[in-house]
């Protein structure tokens, strides 16, 4: 037993004291296992979850090593059953394989007969499944690959695919590196995806996803589909690469409402894939109309539940994800693991804004108190319609106000979920209002005013959560989100994280209206960032509007 950091407790939580001088060494070497749940200031709280030994498993680590560390670093007496545990659990991951056989294609192994014959068992996998082997193989249509991951992580037997993936046709590509160069996170980040063969990096924000993705497809030089949330993020995408690699304009092309191009890199959106006619998904096609090397989903949190089906038969090609957060609020994040891939490389907010990455933030919660009249019409209105009332109330108006006119040497973005409330606030502020009837043009045009500084403050709907570029952008005021979405949050926040050049610290802003519905979901969307060490500060809408903020750094 030593005084190390860490109390680890057998309803498999880790208590991390953040104080001791040997916390950031053991933080990092428990991230690949335990998934940070909690990080109030002096003690964080870590769980082992199945899917976290699974990824740390898939990563290389065995159970000894995870063992090891817990010995290592507790302050007490590891529970024992916690032990056993731990090494049940990593040994169920890969007692399943999945593998090609010259004879009969792809097939189901299993050296251990009792898990074989419970899993088929199962009346989930059994449609799955063809001919048994024998008592080690069972064939499994190639077509099935995916969905039998997914099932079988289900059954809490997740299978290990080493049935390899086809190459794509060969297309040669390259990095530039004029003026830039890879960091040294990116680099291992790709790395790790390559030699994997599929999975996910998670990068905070402003670190540079866009960066991991081209360095990959550098090193497979092969044809890739690149899957994006909108338009706007597909120009990104495409700006980017033409800045970052040799490819041309011609060799790479747009797959959105607007265009239908193929090439041998092609940028599709969610949106257009998941789009139906007469009941059938219209665009489908595209992932046979190449043959792909590489699979890209940008945002991989955001991906639409249609889109996990259409991967399920694409489980021959190389997949890699990038995401911020891994969390999703549908709780699939093991879809994820089995469709896409396990976690390849992650990296916490905090350290990256410790290295200089990403810029560090001051996040503040400002309560704003509703009038007597709208405290009274929101106490009678009906449940669905209390958020709506509590997110857009005037009272927030003046406060947006007092917090613009304070930053007014600063970029400010003004985001929000309703249109009405942004209108308003538009007019109140003098600002231009980007949401989803803007046409793109115009966007653009708007975004890069804001870029060049000739635009200091723009009102943005939710085309601000994700894949927008932004990276003077100073201070974010939220004033309304979709309910008590994390990855919202975090997203939010990540438009402001990109380092400064003079190195200042962004600022976040979230106002909330108190004793409503309003503030337990700011207190929800506030979980992930919590998580990543962000804490929130509490300041009444009253000292806002005096010019009073007594903590403000």
């Amino acid at each position: 037993m030593t005084d190390g950091p860490l109390i680890v407790q057998s309803d498999k939580t880790l208590l991390l004291e953040i104080d001791h001088p040997d916390s950031a060494e053991a933080r990092r070497s428990i991230a690949p296992f335990a998934e940070l749940e909690r990080s109030p200031e002096h003690v964080h709280t870590y769980r082992i979850t199945p899917l976290g030994l699974w990824n740390a498993r898939a990563a290389g680590l065995d159970a000894e090593s995870v063992v090891d560390t817990l010995l290592k670093y507790s302050r007490y007496a590891v529970p024992h059953g916690l032990l056993v545990d731990v090494a049940e659990l990593m040994d169920r991951y890969g007692r399943l394989s999945l593998n090609k056989d010259p004879v009969h294609g792809l097939i189901l192994h299993c050296e251990d007969l009792p898990v074989l014959e419970e899993i088929l068992k199962s009346k989930r996998i059994q449609p799955l499944v063809g001919q048994r082997i024998d008592d080690q193989n069972i064939v499994v249509h190639p077509s099935e690959r995916g969905q039998l991951k997914q099932q079988l992580l289900k059954l809490g037997w997740p299978a290990e695919d080493y049935a390899g993936y086809v190459d794509g046709d060969a297309h040669p590509i390259e990095l530039v590196q004029n003026g830039w160069e890879l960091r040294s996170y990116q680099d291992i980040a790709a790395e790790s995806f390559v030699h994997g063969g599929s999975g996910v990096v998670v990068l905070p924000c402003g670190a540079g996803k866009t960066i991991v993705g081209a360095s990959s497809m550098a090193r497979l030089s092969t044809t890739t589909l690149i899957l994006v949330t909108n338009t706007v993020s597909a120009r990104q995408w495409r700006s980017e690469l033409l800045k970052r690699t040799t490819l041309t304009d011609e060799e790479i092309g747009e797959y959105s409402g607007a265009k239908k191009e193929i090439r041998p890199v092609t940028i599709a959106t969610y949106q257009v894939l998941t789009t139906k006619r007469k009941g059938v998904y219209a665009h489908l096609e595209l992932f046979d109309a190449k043959n792909w090397g590489l699979i890209i989903y940008d945002e991989v949190h955001l991906l639409p539940a249609p889109v996990f089906r259409f991967t399920a038969d694409i489980q021959s090609r190389r997949r890699l994800g990038l995401t911020a957060t891994l969390v999703r609020e549908d709780g699939r994040e093991d879809d994820v693991f089995s469709l896409i891939g396990p976690k390849r490389f992650d990296a916490p907010w905090k350290d990256m804004a410790d290295q200089g990455w990403i810029a560090p933030a001051d996040c503040v919660e400002v309560r704003v108190t509703l009038p007597e009249h709208e405290r009274l019409t929101y106490a009678t209105a009906e449940r669905e319609d209390k958020y709506r009332l509590a997110s857009t109330t005037h009272s927030k108006n003046r406060v947006v106000e007092a917090l613009v006119a304070k930053h007014s040497d600063d970029r400010v973005l003004v985001i929000g979920q309703y249109l009405d409330q942004l209108a308003e606030l538009g007019q109140h502020l003098g600002a231009p209002v980007v949401d989803g009837s803007t046409p793109l043009k115009e966007r653009e045009k708007l975004f890069e005013a804001f870029r060049s500084g000739d635009l200091k403050v723009l009102v943005v709907s939710k085309v601000a959560n994700f894949s927008l570029d932004l990276p003077e952008a100073g201070v974010a005021i939220q004033v309304s989100g979709s309910f008590g979405s994390r990855q919202e949050e975090a997203q939010r926040l990540g438009r402001i994280l990109r380092p400064k050049a003079d190195g200042r610290t962004a600022r976040f802003y979230a106002v909330v209206a108190r004793d409503t519905i309003d503030a337990d979901f700011a207190a929800h969307r506030q979980r992930f960032l919590a998580e990543q060490g962000y804490a929130y500060r509490i300041i009444d809408a009253d000292d806002v509007l005096s010019g009073k903020d007594p903590q403000a750094k």
